[in-house]
C-alpha cells in the first residue's frame, strides 16, 4: 500500500513571494478584461463602426477563453507549467496589442479572441502553478489571495474602462502589454525552479476538437438566443442540438484514448465531480446575477459607467476580505467543506435581500446588500477550487484544477443567456403594463419626442436614454426594471438552493500537507480527525498504485 505526497517545498519564501507576484498579475489581466471593454463599447463602436457585430467584441473573448481551459490544464500536465503558461501570457499580450492597432470591427473581434485564448490559460495555470510549490492544507492562504484578484477587477473593471473610453479607448488594450512583460519576466525566473518530470505522451488532439467545437456551439446558441436570433429559431435549436452531440462524441472519445484531454476517472471521485457541479451552479449564480447591479446603479440611481464601478466597492470589499481570510482559515483548519456550504447560504441570503431592492432604496441599504453577496462569493470561490484540487493526484493536477476554472465559466455562460432571458421576458410584460398609463400624462410635445411607442424599445442597455426620457415614462421603465430584476434575483436565489444541496453533500475531509504551523494531533474543530500519530496527516486515498492510475482520489478539501 503506497499513500501520494506532496513534494518537499522547492521554492524559498521571498521566491514563492515573486511567483505569487507574477501569477497575481497575469490572472488580473485575464479577469480584468472580462469586463473592462464592456464600458467603452459605444465608444469603439462609434469609432470604429460596425454596431450589427457589437455583441461579438465580448463573445469573441467569452468563446475563446472558456473553450481552450481545459486545453491549458492537460498541455500544463504533458509539457510542463513554464513553456505553457509562457505561451498563454504571450499570446495574451499579442492579442492585446493587435487590439488596440485594430481599425475596425472584424479586426478587433479577431483579436479579442486571440486575447480569450491567451487568457483561457492565465487563470488556470495560475492556480496550477502554485499548487505545485505548496500543499493542499498551505494552498489556501495562497489561493485566497487570488480570490482577491477576482474582486478587485469585478470593480476596477468597469472603472478603467469608463476612464479610457472617455480618453483613448486603445489604452484599454495596450495596457495589459507592459504587465504582461513584467509578468513574463517574473515567472519566467521562478517557474524554472519548480521541478517537472516529463513523460511519453500522446495528445488527444481529436478530444480537443471536439471539446472546443461543442463549447463554441452551445456558447453561441446562449449569446445569440433571444438577441441576433429567437430561442425558438432553427438556428438557436440547430446549435443546441450541435452542441449536444459534440459533447456525447467528446465523453466517447475521452473514454477510448489514453491521454484523454478531460480524464473521466476524475468524476468518479465525489469530491471532484460535487465542487465541480456547485462551481457551475455558482458561476451561474455569481456572473448571471452581478452584471445586473450596475445596470440598476445606472438605470435607477443615474449614475455613470465610471461612477457605478465605484459604488460596487462593498461587493469588492467583501469578496477581497472573505477570500484572505477563508484562505487562512483553511490552512489553519486543515478541513475546507464549511466554508461552501456557509458561503452558499450567505449567497442565497443576499440574492433574496436584492429582492427587496426599489427605486427608492437608499444606496446605503444596497451598499449592504452588496456586502452580504461579496462575503458568500469569498467563501465559496476558491474553497471549491481547493476541494478539486485535493481530489486529485498530482499528475492530474493541470486537468482537475482548469476543470474547476472551466465549469466555473461555463455556468457564468448559462447564467447570463438565461436570467437575461427572464429579465427581458419580464421587463417587456412590466412596460406593457406601466407605460400606457405614463405616456397619457404627457403633453402632445412630449409624446411627439418620445415615439410611437412611448419609450417601450427603449433597452436597458442604454441609460442615457432612459433617464433623458420625460419624467413620467422614466419613471415607469425604472419601476418596470426593478420589478423585473426581483424575478432576476429570486431565480438565482432557487438556483443558489442548488449550491447549497452540493456543498453540503461535500466529504468532510482533511486537506493534505501539514499545518502552518506542523501541527499535530487532536481534532480541527470541525468534527473531523486530527492528524494521525508522529505527526503526518492522514491520507484517505491510500490503494494500490495501479487503482490509483484508474481512479481518481477522493480526499479532503474557485
Amino acid at each position: 500500500m503506497t499513500t501520494e505526497s506532496h513534494p518537499e517545498p522547492v521554492l524559498s519564501k521571498g521566491q514563492l513571494r515573486l511567483l505569487m507576484f507574477g501569477l497575481m498579475t497575469g490572472m488580473l489581466l485575464a479577469a480584468l478584461d472580462q469586463t473592462i471593454v464592456g464600458t467603452a463599447l459605444p465608444t469603439i463602436v462609434g469609432e470604429l463602426g460596425g454596431i450589427s457585430h457589437y455583441s461579438w467584441v465580448v463573445t469573441a473573448y467569452l468563446l475563446a477563453s472558456t473553450a481552450s481551459t481545459p486545453l491549458y490544464g492537460k498541455m500544463a500536465d504533458l509539457y510542463g507549467r513554464r513553456p505553457v503558461f509562457l505561451f498563454s501570457i504571450g499570446t495574451f499580450l499579442l492579442g492585446s496589442l493587435l487590439a488596440g492597432l485594430s481599425q475596425d470591427m472584424t479586426q478587433l473581434i479577431v483579436t479579442r479572441g486571440v486575447q480569450g485564448l491567451g487568457a483561457g490559460g492565465l487563470i488556470t495555470l495560475a492556480f496550477t502553478i502554485i499548487s505545485d510549490v505548496v500543499s493542499p492544507r498551505e494552498r489556501g492562504r495562497y489561493q485566497g489571495v487570488f480570490g482577491a484578484v477576482f474582486g478587485i477587477a469585478s470593480v476596477a473593471g468597469p472603472l478603467v474602462g469608463g476612464y479610457f473610453a472617455e480618453t483613448n479607448w486603445r489604452w484599454i488594450f495596450y495596457l495589459n502589454v507592459p504587465l504582461a512583460i513584467l509578468a513574463i519576466v517574473v515567472c519566467s525566473r521562478v517557474i524554472r525552479l519548480v521541478p517537472f518530470t516529463r513523460r511519453k505522451h500522446s495528445i488527444d488532439w481529436l478530444g480537443a476538437l471536439l471539446l472546443v467545437a461543442g463549447v463554441s456551439s452551445l456558447l453561441l446558441a446562449l449569446s445569440w438566443g433571444g438577441n441576433t436570433y429567437p430561442w425558438g429559431s432553427a438556428a438557436i435549436i440547430g446549435l443546441f442540438v450541435v452542441g449536444a452531440v459534440l459533447a456525447v462524441a467528446f465523453v466517447l472519445q475521452e473514454r477510448r484514448v489514453a491521454e484523454p484531454i478531460l480524464p473521466l476517472r476524475l468524476f468518479r471521485s465525489a469530491t471532484f465531480t460535487l465542487a465541480n457541479g456547485a462551481g457551475f451552479v455558482l458561476g451561474l449564480v455569481m456572473f448571471g446575477s452581478i452584471i445586473f447591479i450596475p445596470l440598476y446603479l445606472q438605470i435607477v440611481k443615474g449614475a455613470s459607467p465610471t461612477r457605478s464601478g465605484l459604488l460596487m466597492l462593498p461587493m469588492m470589499a467583501g469578496i477581497i476580505i472573505t477570500s484572505v481570510l477563508t484562505g487562512r482559515a483553511m490552512s489553519r483548519i486543515g478541513r475546507y467543506k464549511w466554508f461552501p456550504v456557509t458561503g452558499s447560504v450567505v449567497l442565497l441570503v443576499g440574492m433574496l435581500l436584492f429582492t427587496r431592492l426599489q427605486v427608492g432604496t437608499s444606496l446605503w441599504v444596497a451598499f449592504g446588500f452588496m456586502a452580504v453577496i461579496g462575503v458568500g462569493l469569498g467563501l465559496c470561490m476558491q474553497s471549491l477550487v481547493l476541494a478539486v484540487q485535493n481530489s486529485v493526484s498530482l499528475r492530474d493536477l493541470g486537468a482537475g484544477t482548469s476543470s474547476a476554472t472551466f465549469f466555473r465559466s461555463l455556468g457564468g455562460s448559462f447564467g447570463v443567456a438565461i436570467l437575461g432571458a427572464v429579465l427581458s421576458a419580464r421587463l417587456a410584460a412590466e412596460m406593457s403594463d406601466r407605460l400606457p398609463a405614463a405616456v397619457a400624462q404627457l403633453s402632445p410635445e412630449q409624446r411627439a419626442a418620445v415615439g410611437p411607442t412611448g419609450g417601450a424599445g427603449v433597452s436597458v442597455d442604454d441609460p442615457a436614454t432612459i433617464l433623458a426620457l420625460p419624467a413620467p415614462v422614466r419613471a415607469a421603465v425604472q419601476v418596470a426594471f426593478v420589478e423585473s430584476l426581483h424575478l432576476v434575483f429570486l431565480t438565482t436565489g432557487l438556483i443558489a438552493i442548488v449550491a447549497v444541496l452540493l456543498t453540503l453533500a461535500l466529504p468532510n475531509e482533511r486537506l493534505r500537507g501539514t499545518g502552518p504551523e506542523g501541527a499535530t494531533g487532536g481534532t480541527d474543530g470541525l468534527g473531523g480527525e486530527g492528524p494521525a500519530p508522529g505527526g503526518k496527516p492522514l491520507d484517505r486515498s491510500s490503494k494500490p498504485e495501479a487503482a490509483a492510475d484508474m481512479e481518481a482520489k477522493s480526499q479532503t478539501m474557485l
